[in-house]
């Protein structure tokens, strides 16, 4: 079973994000049962990785779910900068400390998410090159 819907219309962006949210609480319940140490976002995006692997579900199913997330990310981030203005000890020795751990947070981050593109982008290539050779 495919969730691509590449024939049918496809979800609209509401459907999309609320599918997104509904793979994090699905991630946050499977780290609750099983006791993972890892936050249940993770698994969330992990178990959404698989299902595109298995070829289950189609990018299109949640891409323009996931654009608006990207698009609004800064309302994300928003509330924890004011935070910041309203606690004068992180400007000194400590707010170089977690300013270094935010800038080695990211960069794990970022070689992170750049190795699971290059993971799903050889997928999809390893799948579309299969497809055109059966045609």
């Amino acid at each position: 079973m495919r969730i691509d819907l590449q024939d049918r219309p496809k979800l609209s962006r509401l459907a999309q994000i609320l599918l997104l949210l509904a793979f994090w609480q699905a991630g946050e319940a499977i780290v609750r049962l099983v006791h993972l140490p890892i936050p249940g976002a993770i698994a969330g995006m992990l178990l959404v990785l698989a299902l595109f692997a298995s070829g289950k579900v189609g990018v299109a199913s949640m891409q323009r779910g996931a654009e608006w997330f990207l698009a609004e990310m800064l309302l994300f981030f928003v509330p924890a900068v004011l935070a910041v203005l309203d606690h004068g000890e992180f400007i000194g020795i400590v707010g170089l400390k977690v300013l270094a751990v935010i800038l080695v947070g990211t960069i794990i981050v970022m070689g992170v998410t750049a190795i699971a593109i290059d993971i799903g982008c050889r997928l999809m290539m390893r799948q579309g090159v299969s497809r055109h050779v059966r045609n």
